[in-house]
């Protein structure tokens, strides 16, 4: 397995969790990383992502504010700290390495997903 995503789970509307993913170092330390969601019957949607060296991060704009994301390239690591949360955050949520070093939405390596399910 080259990402295994964590850290999902059930939190009522206005709470937090935070979303980590692990990546065999070989594929992920020269690329951008990312956090995507999906609900049943809609496509695949782009929410986070930080560049290789973790100096640049491009958010959804329905998550602007209230999600940060980050990496540890030492551990291999990405994480997306998810704050205020929404019934509409409710999604399985993934986590990506991009082709590029920069962020470019165009991810070339899927993790297992993670369900976030928000209450109202």
């Amino acid at each position: 397995v080259q990402l295994q995503a964590s850290g999902g789970g059930l939190v009522q509307a206005g709470g937090s969790l935070r979303l980590s993913c692990a990546a065999a170092k070989r594929t992920s330390s020269n690329n951008a990383m990312g956090w995507y969601r999906q609900t049943p019957g809609k496509d695949r949607e782009f929410v986070a992502c930080v560049s290789w060296n973790g100096g640049s991060t491009s958010y959804a704009d329905a998550v602007k504010g209230r999600f940060t994301i980050s990496r540890d390239r030492s551990q291999s690591t990405v994480s997306l700290q998810m704050n205020s949360l929404k019934p509409e955050d409710t999604a399985v949520y993934y986590c990506a390495v991009d082709r590029r070093a920069m962020c470019s939405n165009s991810p070339q390596t899927w993790g297992q997903g993670t369900q976030v399910t928000v209450s109202s």
